[in-house]
């Protein structure tokens, strides 16, 4: 019987860890639809068809934060008692806000497609390795603050992948 205060992990009986199979994960998203739609509870009124429709809602936003690596590491960090916090706390070390600098600088100065597609295979590299980085320290070592620092870089990356894509268009 699943509960409304469940986590994520509890609620589509997975366990609690960054390392997760996608297809597992939407298995279960459609078994969990398919207990709560609300057409099954037709019969029972308009009230069990409203509790359908917010479990539901409820379903497909776990589905979306355990789907996603950088929500599904940030909700493990908060579980663990290390929020990210990502508005308050900035600090991050001196080379990676750095490298960032030297991102953001061969963004603003690309001229065409192949220049982009230099910086977006970087970023790309780079957040395959921090995913790497974040699953070692949440997995394995139960380092919590550790991947929380990790996470808020990560959405650095996810940020300037956004703005590559921005720059893209204003360039076609």
């Amino acid at each position: 019987m699943i509960q409304l205060q469940s986590t994520d992990f509890e609620l589509f009986d997975v366990p609690p860890r960054f390392a997760q199979d996608g297809a597992v994960l939407d298995a279960r998203w459609k078994a969990l639809q398919r207990e709560v739609h609300p057409d099954r509870f037709a019969a029972q009124g308009a009230a069990a068809q409203r509790v359908a429709a917010q479990w539901s809602a409820r379903i497909n936003e776990a589905h979306r934060r355990l789907k996603d690596p950088l929500r599904r590491a940030a909700y493990l960090c908060e579980l663990r008692g290390a929020p990210i916090e990502a508005e308050r706390n900035t600090a991050m070390p001196p080379a990676f806000l750095m490298q960032q600098m030297a991102l953001r600088e061969q963004l603003d100065a690309a001229r065409d497609a192949a220049e982009l597609d230099a910086i977006e295979a970087l970023a790309a590299r780079m957040q395959r390795e921090l995913l790497q980085e974040i699953e070692q320290q949440l997995d394995a070592d139960r380092a919590w603050a550790a991947a929380a620092q990790s996470v808020r870089a990560l959405m650095f990356l996810d940020k300037l992948a956004a703005d590559i894509e921005r720059r893209r268009d204003t360039l076609a």
